[in-house]
């Protein structure tokens, strides 16, 4: 009985050591459940990975969750801006946009990212409703 019960506890440990094993190599945590340094590194990492013409939901699928985000409808389409933390400038505890990398979107697909993207967006200034955005 003594002998059953030692390949007993034994087959449930070699089972748990296998589980362990298998969910250190396989499981990836989402973008968004990371600590800000290690969602920092990933986030630049995917960055140099982009190309022109990718849609939103792929971004997101790749990125997670935006930081920030802003939107808006002009003539010529839809504006979506997503802001992803990239870089770190100050250790308050709190991301800041000026820690983030814009990544802009038209009608769902990716048209710009990096610094100069926010004036992109900005620029663009005729809404649907023919009002001008104020500088």
């Amino acid at each position: 009985m003594k002998a059953k019960a030692t390949y007993v506890i034994g087959g449930v440990f070699i089972a748990y050591l296998f589980f362990v094993a298998v969910v250190m190599f396989v499981y990836e945590p989402q973008p968004e459940d990371r600590e800000w340094d290690d969602r920092q590194a990933y986030n630049n990492q995917k960055m140099s990975e982009l190309s022109f013409g990718q849609p939103r939901e792929d971004i997101i699928k790749i990125f997670g969750s935006a930081d920030f985000v802003e939107a808006k409808t002009a003539i010529d389409g839809q504006y979506q801006l997503l802001f992803y933390r990239t870089h770190h400038v100050l250790s308050d505890g709190i991301t800041t946009r000026d820690e983030c990398t814009p990544l802009l979107f038209k009608n769902n697909i990716l048209i710009a990212w990096g610094t100069e993207t926010l004036q992109q967006y900005l620029a663009s200034t005729i809404f649907a409703d023919n009002s001008i955005q104020a500088h």
